[in-house]
C-alpha cells in the first residue's frame, strides 16, 4: 500500500505515535484512495461530501488514538477502515436523527402540535450559556493556534463551513484544508488537556 519512495508503513506509525504531524500526513496520503473506496463501497448512498467528510473524521480519531493501534491484531489500514466503517456508521444515523427533527409540511398537523415540536427546536437559558460558553472556549484556543491554522480552524469550528466551502473561499487546495483543521484540532485538544493538568 505504501507509494514508491515513501517510508515504511510501520516507521510512519512509530513517528505518528511519538506526535510526528508529517508522518501522519503521510500516514493520510498512502491510505487516502483506499480509504474513500471503501466507504463508498459499503455506503453506497452516501455523496462525495459525506465521503470526504467521513474520510477526515476518520484520521481525526485514527490520530488521537494512535497510541492504541497493536500491529499485532491488525494492520494499520484495517484498523483505519474499522475507524472509517463505525465513523460512516454515526454520521448516517446523526443525519436520520437530525432528518426526524423538521416538521413536514404535508403531514396533517393541528396548530398545537406544529408550534409546540418547533418551539422545542430553542434552547433552554442553560442551554444557550453553556453553548456561549464552549464557544468563548473555542474562540479562546483558536486564538492560541499558529497563524497557519488560526482562520481555517474559525471557519470550520467557529463558523460551521464544511471543509469544501473552506477550500473554496480561502483557494486552498482541499487536502491542505483537511490537514490544517486537523492539527489545529490536535493542537485545541493538547492545548485542553494541558489546561486540565
Amino acid at each position: 500500500m505504501a507509494r514508491p519512495g515513501s517510508r515504511p508503513i510501520d516507521e510512519l506509525i512509530r513517528l505518528a505515535i511519538i506526535g510526528d504531524g508529517a508522518a501522519f500526513t503521510e500516514l493520510w496520503d498512502t491510505h487516502i484512495s483506499s480509504l474513500r473506496s471503501y466507504i463508498r463501497s459499503r455506503m453506497k448512498n452516501l455523496d462525495d461530501f459525506y465521503v470526504d467528510d467521513i474520510c477526515s473524521r476518520s484520521f481525526e480519531k485514527a490520530f488521537r488514538q494512535i497510541r492504541t493501534y497493536d500491529p499485532s491484531k491488525s494492520q494499520f489500514s484495517t484498523w483505519l477502515m474499522n475507524i472509517a466503517h463505525n465513523t460512516a456508521v454515526d454520521t448516517v444515523e446523526q443525519e436520520n436523527r437530525s432528518h426526524k427533527r423538521y416538521v413536514s409540511i404535508d403531514q396533517d398537523f393541528s396548530a398545537g402540535t406544529a408550534v409546540s415540536s418547533l418551539g422545542s427546536e430553542e434552547d433552554t437559558p442553560l442551554e444557550s450559556i453553556i453553548r456561549d460558553e464552549d464557544q468563548f472556549q473555542t474562540e479562546k484556543y483558536i486564538e492560541g493556534l499558529p497563524e497557519l491554522y488560526r482562520r481555517i480552524a474559525r471557519m470550520r469550528l467557529v463558523d460551521g463551513l464544511q471543509y469544501g466551502e473552506i477550500a473554496e473561499e480561502t483557494g486552498i487546495p482541499l487536502n491542505t484544508v483537511r490537514t490544517r483543521i486537523r492539527r489545529a484540532k490536535a493542537q485545541i485538544d493538547k492545548m485542553k488537556s494541558e489546561e486540565s493538568i
